[in-house]
């Protein structure tokens, strides 16, 4: 598979790490419940089956944050965009 990236061209997916679904919120610390909301936030993720929007780091090229739009299915990329995101 290789990745798109907006700043160094298309590049082997050996050179990115993936970090998982771009769409979690980390949790509030301070809130009531946050041992609960914390671990659904680290072990509760769906597993899709299709287009799946995830993050991907560039750690052997410019170092970026992508958010990557992939179909799990056949692992087409549909779309890469730069981002930040919080490891």
């Amino acid at each position: 598979m290789r990745i798109a990236c907006p700043h160094c061209g298309p590049r082997d997916v050996r050179e990115f790490s993936y970090l998982g679904d771009a769409a979690p919120e980390r949790p509030d610390a301070t809130a009531a419940d946050a041992p609960e909301r914390f671990n659904a936030y680290v072990y509760l993720r769906d597993n899709p089956a299709g287009l799946h929007r995830e993050l991907w780091y560039h750690g052997a090229g410019c170092q970026a944050w992508l958010a990557v739009t992939r179909d799990t299915r056949s692992h087409a990329l549909l779309a890469v965009q730069a981002c930040k995101a919080q490891a």
